[in-house]
């Protein structure tokens, strides 16, 4: 198959969720024997590179600002469509699949898959045209596609409360990684379980302001370590590094990857998700995968992912993440064995390869026309669409 994928920012993965699903499901689908196409954006992949591991990308000029930077990346995505011989298109993300009837209307017959990633409409960093527009590139994703994705069984209960769909539910993956040994980290005065963790967008729905709130009101000789940028939140960095301020202990790292965030994650001795809303969060799976206990906010999403192998807090209850925190700041042993657990979960429920193989069933099934009221509706959408026109 020849498999073009839209929305993601490119890769190799610098940061992001989205950006890590595509490039793991893209080298596999790869291995698997298929011709994989990724579109990238100048601002994230270097637009000089071609290939990495066998997937061809595609650089798209696009307009680099917070409102602009994914739809203008998508629009020239599907326009670059128009001259290549395609058998599915992919899209990720409710933003990017707001483009899905241009799709077909530019390349009619060829089956499109969306994959549900999250809400995030309901991020606060959006204002209330953009959250309107999100919320149509929702409705797009799961009416228009051919078929939809969801990466966590919560969003495919939603899509099918709210748009009486039945998604396809194949979660988000990771793979097991060798647990390495503290070197590189020194460099930034860490060193084996000597801090708490967290990897995130500096954005406000991933809640680290409930954590430096928290924190602060522990007494803890452990150190806190928040790894990630902003994401057009530059109000919000500030909001948290004016919270840190006088902590000494409160380190920002910004984005890591490659071999010091494995030691970042590998020497943790725990790992905080304090999300207010999520999909599924991959830094969530890789941080079991490393066998680190994790505490996590009790929404569906990070529940679903943590299980009975983890801990929780009250969302948005910064009193109860501590008095959480001070609990298992003091019982090392305890972490040690739920972590190991948590690897044993993920190795189970998230692997790489079969994830792969499930989407590739979801493109034969897609291209085989097993999906045909979703086709006829779709194309009759588009009809009454073009007759506008």
């Amino acid at each position: 198959m020849k498999i073009y994928i839209i929305g993601q920012k490119g890769i190799p993965v610098k940061f992001g969720g989205v950006e890590k699903h595509v490039e793991e499901l893209s080298k596999r689908l790869v291995k698997l024997g298929h011709e994989v196409n990724v579109y990238t954006r100048p601002n994230y992949t270097d637009p000089s590179l071609k290939s990495y591991e066998g997937v061809n990308l595609i650089s798209v000029p696009n307009i680099s600002t917070k409102h602009l930077d994914a739809i203008t990346a998508s629009f020239r995505a599907i326009y670059d469509l128009r001259k290549r011989e395609v058998d599915v298109i992919h899209f990720h993300s409710i933003g990017p699949s707001s483009l899905i009837l241009l799709a077909r209307l530019l390349k009619p017959g060829v089956p499109i898959i969306a994959t549900f990633h999250s809400r995030c409409y309901q991020h606060k960093k959006w204002g209330i045209l953009a959250k309107a527009y999100l919320k149509f590139g929702e409705i797009s994703c799961n009416l228009f596609a051919t078929r939809t994705i969801a990466i966590s069984k919560s969003l495919a209960d939603y899509a099918k409360d709210e748009y009486g769909v039945e998604v396809a539910y194949i979660p988000n993956g990771v793979s097991l990684p060798k647990i390495k040994k503290a070197k590189l980290i020194h460099e930034l005065g860490l060193s084996k379980g000597s801090y708490i963790l967290a990897v995130s967008r500096l954005v406000r729905h991933k809640g680290l302001h409930h954590l430096i709130d928290a924190y602060n009101g522990l007494k803890t000789d452990k150190k806190l370590v928040i790894v990630g940028d902003s994401a057009y939140t530059s109000d919000y960095v500030e909001e948290l590094k004016e919270m840190a301020k006088g902590n000494k202990n409160i380190i920002f790292t910004g984005n890591k990857s490659g071999a010091i965030l494995e030691e970042l994650f590998s020497n943790a001795y725990l790992f905080v998700q304090p999300s207010e809303f999520e999909g599924l969060s991959i830094a969530l799976l890789e941080a079991m995968s490393y066998e680190r206990a994790c505490l996590v906010s009790d929404i569906p999403e990070n529940m679903e992912a943590v299980g009975l192998v983890g801990f929780s807090f009250r969302n948005k209850d910064a009193k109860d993440l501590m008095s959480k925190l001070d609990f298992l700041l003091k019982r090392p042993n305890l972490l040690y064995a739920q972590g190991l657990l948590g690897r044993d979960q993920v190795a189970l429920k998230y692997d790489w390869s079969s994830i792969a193989k499930e989407v590739c069933g979801v493109y034969k099934d897609a291209m085989a026309g097993k999906f045909y009221r979703s086709n006829y509706v779709n194309h009759k959408i588009v009809r009454r669409f073009t007759s506008f026109f």
